[in-house]
């Protein structure tokens, strides 16, 4: 499962599929979007409630999204039962706008994994203090929280390219500040917490403007599958080309690399990407009560819950996985096969639900796969093997194939003007929970075994995600009912 991460009608009827043919060259307007300067603050304007009328709506993206079909009913309604488009993930590579925003998701990410590798050596080289090298990698969890419920309201205030590129310059300015060798430790921490703080605008942004490009189907959902997939591989060709780079040149020297990737995922969305207008009505601002007001709709509370509840039991065994190592007294070889073993199983899993499966299918098996997912977990209690424990955390890693489902669910129960303050809540929320699930079962393996806490974290993440299923059941029946 990632650590991030009701069957339909008989006989559903089927939906055309996209079409498969190439996109013009984007973007009738070549004009470049002046880059706003925002004061983040907890009394910023944001966007409006939902059901606010927008006095103009974009026109349609040169870049061709994916044709304009109903919106899917949430939770594996009839309309979910449209075939998968043809070609699969090959389909969402065919829209150009995709393969500009892939592209600058690979540069940016890279970036972003070696400059937090390169930034904890180089925080160890000045002070020489373990605590201080693993309090910058854990800055990285922390402002997400903050940023993402201060400054949600930017994903829908401005324009999502300028916010985009926006951005990413900005952490291009803190990671080339690093590499200034004045700036001290303490500035180092705080151009760290900057550049994490607005990751989640970031992100959030990005998979709003990604349902712009490839509509809010199934091509969404693949395009959404494809990110997860890079990210996750990402992740482990990260560390490994981080820990190469610094044989070979400096700390500093590292850092800088990594600006000129974020430099380049800005001019890629600049100029591959069409710009479109804010989504959120003009003249319309509001503050964090406007924030709050998605939380309070049930239905996009409780599939939120779905995406955060997950993560934080599932990252019991990678915070682990050291501890668990030296109990059993193996090799770092197979500590390494331990820590890569959950991102191989959702890589696995993602690729073979998005290529094999019907979107109705993937809607049926969320429930499922969300609770089968950390029934391996209870394997732990058993103090297995390397071996043994890592073909448990493959099977864990491939059942995060329900976030397919889940993003379909998601992004039609979200309405469009809300969708980017959505988006950017829901990752915030993700991350946020996965720093504090690390610590929770670091504070729980002090008093107990870690093979048990493994285990205890896999009973309770099946309770916790039973009752959040219970009470969707129950969230999509009351709506059905209210329709009639």
């Amino acid at each position: 499962m990632p650590s991030q991460r009701p069957a339909p009608s008989p006989n559903p009827p089927s939906f055309p599929n996209p079409d498969p043919r190439p996109d013009p060259a984007p973007g009738p307007n070549p004009t470049p979007d002046p880059i706003p300067t925002p004061t983040p603050n907890a009394s910023r304007p944001d966007a409006p409630l939902s059901g606010a009328a927008e006095p103009s709506r974009p026109e349609p993206a040169p870049s061709a999204p994916a044709p304009s079909r109903p919106r899917p009913a949430p939770g594996g309604g009839r309309d979910e039962a449209a075939p998968a488009p043809e070609g699969g993930y090959l389909a969402v590579f065919r829209v150009r706008e995709f393969r500009f925003v892939f592209a600058a998701h690979l540069c940016s990410l890279l970036g972003l994994v070696v400059s937090e590798i390169a930034l904890t050596v180089l925080v160890y080289d000045l002070t020489r203090s373990p605590l201080l090298s693993s309090l910058t990698f854990a800055l990285g969890f922390l402002p997400y929280l903050l940023g993402g419920t201060l400054l949600a309201g930017l994903a829908d205030r401005y324009p999502p390219r300028r916010v985009l590129v926006v951005c990413d310059l900005v952490c291009a300015a803190c990671v080339g500040l690093m590499v200034v060798p004045a700036t001290p430790v303490a500035g180092l921490l705080a151009l760290r917490c900057a550049a994490a703080a607005v990751a989640p605008v970031f992100q959030g942004t990005r998979l709003a403007t990604l349902a712009d490009v490839l509509g809010d189907g199934d091509l969404f959902v693949l395009g959404r599958s494809l990110l997860r997939i890079v990210s996750q591989t990402a992740l482990l060709a990260g560390f490994g080309v981080g820990g190469v780079l610094l044989t070979v040149v400096p700390a500093r020297g590292a850092i800088a690399l990594t600006a000129a990737t974020f430099l380049l995922s800005a001019l890629l969305l600049r100029l591959g990407t069409v710009r479109r207008p804010a989504r959120a009505a003009a003249g319309r601002r509001e503050g964090l009560a406007a924030t709050w007001g998605v939380l309070r709709d049930r239905r996009i509370r409780t599939l939120m819950l779905l995406f955060w509840v997950p993560p934080f039991f599932v990252v019991a065994p990678e915070a682990l996985a050291a501890p668990y190592a030296d109990d059993l007294g193996v090799s770092t070889a197979a500590l390494g096969l331990l820590m890569c073993a959950l991102p191989v199983g959702t890589v696995a899993g993602e690729l073979l639900a998005g290529a094999v499966l019907r979107p109705a299918t993937r809607s049926r098996l969320v429930a499922p796969l969300l609770v089968a997912g950390f029934l391996p977990f209870l394997l732990y209690a058993l103090r297995p093997g390397p071996a043994l424990a890592a073909l448990a955390l493959v099977l864990a890693g491939a059942a995060g194939a329900y976030t397919l489902g889940l993003d379909a669910w998601f992004v039609a129960a979200v309405p469009e003007e809300r969708r980017g303050r959505a988006m950017t809540l829901m990752t915030a929320g993700m991350m946020t929970v996965q720093g504090l699930g690390m610590a929770a079962a670091g504070l729980a393996a002090e008093f107990a075994p870690v093979h048990l806490v493994v285990a205890g974290a896999g009973l309770l993440a099946v309770l916790a995600v039973g009752g959040l299923l219970a009470t969707e059941r129950r969230d999509r029946a009351d709506r059905h009912v209210t329709c009639r």
